[in-house]
């Protein structure tokens, strides 16, 4: 059986770090959800733009045709992905189970992070934007909220922890 993760959350929650985690503790295949923005989209976020709707569409399909083909192959995946909309990850689920890792935390301390990071083209200012359009995850929707409070090694051992948890329920539903 073929598991499916999509790290979630605003800029800077850790999303990166704990899909690293998951591929290097679980042996996904793992992806960085901004590797997929077409060049116009890191380019209006760099300006501190906000994307709209319309620049995200065809973004969320390319995440999701790579998790299909990934699925395709019997490989399970996770893959990092702001995911902030219901509508987002709605797109990002077509065709394929998912389970989302909603990385949550408040402005504050994800601001303290963003601040603090080196090399990202996702300047600290586009944060409210993030956290305005962002829609907690709703009870029909396979996934789990965790706190980014902590070192990020308790972060880390929450998520993969969630997400054996999650394979170990699906397992079971398929044996049933």
């Amino acid at each position: 059986m073929n598991v499916h993760v999509v790290v979630m959350g605003v800029a800077g929650c850790g999303k990166s770090t704990v899909a690293e985690a998951i591929r290097d503790r679980l042996g996904y295949v793992m992806a960085e959800g901004d590797d997929f923005h077409p060049q116009a989209n890191v380019d209006k976020m760099a300006a501190g733009i906000p994307l709209t709707d319309e620049d995200r569409w065809p973004w969320l399909g390319l995440i999701n045709r790579w998790m299909r083909d990934h699925d395709a192959k019997g490989e399970s995946t996770v893959v990092s992905c702001s995911a902030l909309k219901r509508s987002y990850r709605d797109v990002l689920r077509e065709g394929v189970p998912v389970f989302f890792v909603h990385m949550a935390g408040s402005e504050s301390l994800i601001g303290e992070r963003i601040a603090a990071r080196k090399g990202h083209f996702m300047p600290p200012a586009l944060l409210p934007s993030q956290f305005a359009a962002l829609e907690p995850l709703q009870p029909d929707e396979p996934g789990i909220a965790l706190s980014v409070e902590g070192d990020m090694e308790e972060m880390i051992e929450r998520a993969v922890a969630a997400v054996k948890a999650h394979a170990a329920k699906e397992e079971r539903a398929l044996a049933e």
